[in-house]
């Protein structure tokens, strides 16, 4: 049987891991060679805790004369799913700057604050996040310094922007008015390697732990996975997270789908919505006609005009855009 790479009971001197640990308290370039020493084995992945960063980039390096953009990274904690009966009972927001390649700089913890939703909380919600009826008792979020905040903003970003901004335009109209991205959906995390796109599974995959479902430390932890670059020499994800939230979405519904095609449809992506009985499906507005012609060739049999709904990051991870088929749509 072979030795293993790393000797934990080896003498001293002969293997930086067992050295560190003989010493005593390791300072942080001792953890640094144990970590290497680990992860250079082949049998260790080692994860570092998240630790709050004032700013991903340098921006004295920044050339001269680039163009700085404004992003809000929010995340809620919540009573419960639905926005139309529950509440909001923490809001965080991180403040960040970014250019156009993605390059994070100036990050500020915006706000962080509770709120009383006029009813006890839920016990899953104690138990899942750790605030209490205590903590949230005569709270309440302060209006004027978010919407001044929103309203600076280029941008808002949430890692399940799907279910944060309902809540949010809910409880804050002027969230209505500015455009959205979501760092779990607008990125392609699949594309890139990632089995999935859930925020504790990306910071596990990208080397770092974080203190799961408190609003700010997740907000911490998403922007983290924007500002780092998968690799070194590429840019950072925030760059793709910006191109992908500036094109426009078309939301196709395949009406009158034949109903032995359900299994082809739903390993194309397709959802099924049951109010209109119809499935439906989100492409890039630019494919949308390279997506009738695979209807056409795989579902329909031939080419039939279709209903289709164009938007973009205004409306973007919002129920403004209806899964149910609408009347009066424009068909290709």
């Amino acid at each position: 049987m072979s030795q293993p790479d790393v000797n934990m009971d080896g003498p001293v001197g002969e293997n930086p891991v067992g050295d560190a640990l003989s010493e005593g308290a390791a300072t942080r370039a001792e953890l640094e060679r144990m970590r290497t020493a680990l992860e250079a084995s082949g049998d260790y992945r080692v994860l570092r805790r998240l630790a709050p960063r004032a700013a991903y980039a340098d921006p004295t390096e920044a050339p001269g004369g680039v163009r700085l953009y404004r992003a809000l990274y929010l995340d809620t904690e919540t009573t419960g799913f639905d926005p139309r009966n529950d509440k909001v009972i923490e809001l965080a927001m991180l403040r960040f700057e970014y250019d156009a390649e993605g390059n994070v700089y100036g990050v500020q913890e915006l706000y962080d604050a509770f709120e009383d939703p006029g009813r006890p909380l839920p016990d899953e919600v104690v138990g899942l996040t750790g605030i209490t009826d205590d903590d949230v008792r005569g709270q309440r979020f302060d209006d004027a310094a978010v919407e001044d905040s929103v309203k600076a903003a280029d941008l808002v970003i949430a890692h399940n922007a799907a279910f944060d901004r309902p809540f949010m335009e809910k409880r804050f109209p002027v969230f209505k008015d500015k455009p959205w991205a979501c760092s779990s959906r607008d990125i392609g995390w699949r594309a890139l390697g990632f089995s999935s796109s859930s925020l504790e599974f990306l910071a596990f995959r990208r080397g770092f732990y974080y203190d799961a479902h408190r609003a700010l430390v997740d907000c911490r932890a998403g922007l983290e996975l924007l500002a780092v670059p998968l690799a070194e020499g590429e840019a950072p994800p925030m760059r793709l997270l910006r191109a992908n939230a500036s094109k426009r979405t078309a939301r196709l519904w395949a009406e009158s789908a034949p109903f032995e095609k359900k299994d082809v449809m739903k390993a194309r992506g397709y959802r099924f919505n049951g109010t209109s009985r119809v499935w439906w499906t989100d492409v890039p507005a630019e494919d949308l006609d390279e997506e009738l012609a695979w209807l056409a060739s795989e579902v329909y049999g031939a080419h039939r005009p279709l209903p289709y709904l164009e938007y973009g990051a205004l409306e973007r991870h919002s129920t403004r855009v209806p899964e149910a088929l609408p009347n009066g749509l424009p068909r290709r």
